[in-house]
């Protein structure tokens, strides 16, 4: 199956997702916590609500709202649509549907709307992009990135991938992205020339089996630690 993306889509995860895509444990929710290219995921409302220390950083944080939703809308049906057209790439587990999914989007992004302004304010939603964060280093313990690097491996080159995985390490002790597979549902070509440079840089490198699966073949994070 050929997702056409023509660039990054607004799409967000709830904690639940995060949970199982990221193999995050209770203690893990205690931890200083920074999600890069979170988009109008409901993870930081959810988490700050049970007490946790979330920052999401994104470029969609320069628009308002209204704004953000407008652009989900813009792209929710042709995703749909296309997700339906390839029946067979899909994995229906966590979400049970095409239109469970779409529901589910819905729900995230709602979330995130109710929360998005107050959560600004107290900086737990910030403007920025990689390959350069602008965060001083060592803020964070744990870095989480959902469906950008690799995902996007046609439209970002290897060194850009290098290059954010190293800004992440800079800013926390350890970094988890999710998934593995770009949106023609092959292994980034960039992983492996990523994995082998993070570890001649000695890098610790390792990737782990999740729970979490919507694309085929997609339950996989890569974890690395500095």
């Amino acid at each position: 199956m050929v997702m056409q993306l023509e660039s990054v889509v607004p799409f967000g995860r709830s904690l639940g997702e995060y949970k199982a895509m990221f193999n995050l444990s209770e203690s893990d929710l205690q931890k200083r916590i920074l999600g890069v290219a979170d988009g109008p995921a409901s993870f930081n409302a959810e988490v700050t609500i049970l007490g946790g220390q979330v920052t999401s950083i994104d470029p969609l944080y320069q628009f308002s709202g209204a704004e953000i939703l407008q652009q989900f809308n813009a792209v929710l049906d042709h995703i749909i649509r296309q997700v339906k057209a390839s029946p067979n790439d899909w994995v229906w587990s966590y979400h049970k549907s095409p239109e469970d999914l779409r529901n589910n989007r819905i729900t995230v992004i709602h979330r995130f709307i109710e929360d998005y302004e107050i959560g600004k304010r107290q900086g737990r939603y910030q403007v920025g992009e990689l390959p350069n964060l602008h965060l001083e280093k060592d803020t964070y313990d744990l870095t989480l990135c959902s469906h950008f690097l690799f995902l996007y491996s046609e439209h970002y080159d290897a060194r850009f991938h290098l290059e954010s995985i190293k800004e992440m390490l800079r800013v926390s002790q350890e970094v988890r992205i999710f998934p593995l597979l770009d949106l023609m549902l092959n292994r980034s070509q960039h992983l492996d020339t990523v994995i082998r440079s993070l570890r001649e840089m000695h890098y610790s490198v390792s990737i782990k089996k999740t729970i979490y699966e919507l694309q085929k073949g997609g339950n996989e994070m890569l974890i690395v630690h500095r």
